[in-house]
């Protein structure tokens, strides 16, 4: 088997930004391909390229594919040649069929006619090449998320696939549905189908790839073939440097308690006699990080949720003290004005507002502290957004620059210049480095210990449990809505967590 694919010397400028400069990459038929760096590093960017999102005459350099120089004028263009592209944000319409979605654009018709008997047919054949067994008249938004990754290779293998790219696939899963989503890319590799895989996580790759390129802002830095990868390798070409400590030193003095959670109940605002918090009690000190932990679905996310406003109705019960006295949370102005502030795991949904300016953003939670005799300072706007992007080093040209331009980590520095603008004594951290790149990481630990050394009172969700043993002072262990357990950093393992998960 030769090369499939060759990209040469590829050069894509911006406004004002080099995204890539003289990339090369180098792809082997049937192969695994893993294509890594850090968050605006330019693998997006590079794929976007490649695949005729940016057409041929936006950049510099050639793309040679199966033989032939390739100048790609669209997607349908490289879509025709057998290049597909699975974007982080699935392209599935979620109120039509699998099938539908299966064939949409590239429908099985006669004479103008869709012939549904043969799209079921053929739609029920990719389903069992992927694995996936549902029917083909299933709409789309009653499966979860792992099933719509499956339903977008599936989507690729319609259109007799070469080469298939898939970027950030296993970023929204859980564990289960990462691995099957690994198992299948290997079948695929053993059906001669070529992938080019980006992900930040690195054990996934290191155990499919065959070969890694590693970009660090916009260049080819290294290509790692199979018997050299290592994670420390990996990191060290990423980020351009040894990272012995993944997690940054902290001198741990926590001081009096800040909050205190007391029999907090919560009951679900639909299903009311479903309860998805049980008698919760907790307590977190000023200057320490308490760590969450438990698998998806133990009702982490709920209880943040629920202690930051978000209306259950009648639904919720308990006490929230906050600095020795009794606050009310009931609704997210009241748990602002409490002292709360509450980072969200899905920044994008639910943290930003993705078409407006950096600057919009970080005062959109405190309007009262940009506003002069209730009418917005725009000027003053401007000095706190760029006194937050100097203090969290946000990388970008402008504060005016939109949300949606920024790489996940210098987003979720925003999310968190946001609530850092309402001067909380208490924050709640969900999932603060997820799908963020291992430089991105580090940096976002030393804010949160930065915050712990100003004297506030940091809780931290998270599914990483190495994260959770390398930053926090104590953790406590959460499964189906109640807390099982509380560890301190000296206590904590992996099995000790998950030993009190299984044993409750």
């Amino acid at each position: 088997m030769g090369t499939i694919l060759e990209m040469r010397a590829i050069s894509k400028t911006f406004p004002g930004v080099r995204a890539l400069d003289h990339v090369n990459l180098s792809v082997q038929e049937g192969e695994i391909h893993a294509l890594v760096g850090e968050n605006g590093a330019g693998k997006s960017t590079l794929m976007k390229v490649l695949s005729g999102v940016y057409p041929h005459g936006t950049y510099d350099g050639e793309i040679h594919y199966s033989g032939a120089e390739a100048k790609f004028a669209g997607i349908h263009d490289s879509e025709a040649k057998g290049i597909i592209i699975i974007h982080q944000e699935l392209a599935l319409v979620p109120l039509l069929s699998i099938a539908e979605n299966l064939f949409l654009g590239n429908e099985v018709a006669q004479g103008g006619v869709i012939n549904w008997p043969e799209t079921y047919k053929r739609t029920e054949t990719l389903l069992a090449k992927v694995g996936l067994h549902e029917p083909p008249t299933a709409t789309v938004d009653t499966l979860g998320v792992g099933k719509q990754q499956l339903i977008e290779i599936a989507k690729a293998l319609a259109k007799d696939v070469r080469l298939l790219i898939l970027d950030e696939p296993t970023a929204a899963l859980q564990e289960n549905d990462s691995q099957k989503l690994l198992d299948l890319l290997l079948e695929l590799k053993a059906q001669g189908i070529t992938s080019i895989l980006i992900s930040h996580k690195l054990n996934e790759v290191s155990r499919v790839a065959d070969n890694i390129t590693v970009i660090r802002d916009g260049s080819t830095v290294s290509t790692i073939p199979r018997a050299e990868i290592t994670e420390d390798r990996i990191i060290r070409d990423m980020v351009g440097r040894d990272m012995a400590h993944r997690y940054p030193e902290r001198d741990r003095h926590p001081g009096e308690v800040s909050m205190v959670v007391k029999d907090w109940n919560v009951f679900h605002p639909e299903h009311k006699d479903r309860q998805v918090i049980k008698n919760v009690n907790f307590n977190v000190r000023k200057g320490e990080i308490v760590g969450i932990a438990g698998l998806m679905g133990s009702g982490r996310t709920e209880l943040a949720m629920s202690l930051f406003g978000r209306s259950y109705g009648r639904g919720i019960s308990g006490e929230i003290t906050i600095g020795g006295k009794p606050v009310d949370c009931s609704t997210v102005v009241k748990a602002v004005d409490s002292g709360l502030a509450y980072v969200t795991e899905d920044r994008k949904a639910l943290g930003l507002v993705l078409d407006e300016p950096i600057q919009w953003n970080i005062s959109l939670a405190n309007l009262a502290g940009i506003a002069v005799n209730g009418v917005i300072n725009r000027m003053k706007e401007q000095d706190v957004a760029e006194r937050y992007r100097k203090a969290m080093n946000i990388r970008t040209p402008s504060v005016f620059q939109k949300v949606v331009n920024l790489s996940g980590g210098n987003q979720q520095k925003v999310v968190l210049s946001k609530w850092l603008f309402t001067d909380p004594q208490v924050l709640i951290l969900d999932e603060p480095t997820r799908g963020i790149d291992v430089g991105a990481k580090f940096e976002i630990y030393g804010l949160m210990n930065r915050l712990a050394d100003e004297g506030r009172a940091v809780v931290m969700i998270s599914s990483e449990m190495p994260e959770l043993l390398g930053m926090c002072d104590r953790i406590y262990v959460m499964n189906e809505g109640e807390l099982v357990g509380e560890l301190t950093a000296a206590e904590a393992s992996q099995e000790r967590i998950m030993s009190l998960i299984v044993t409750h």
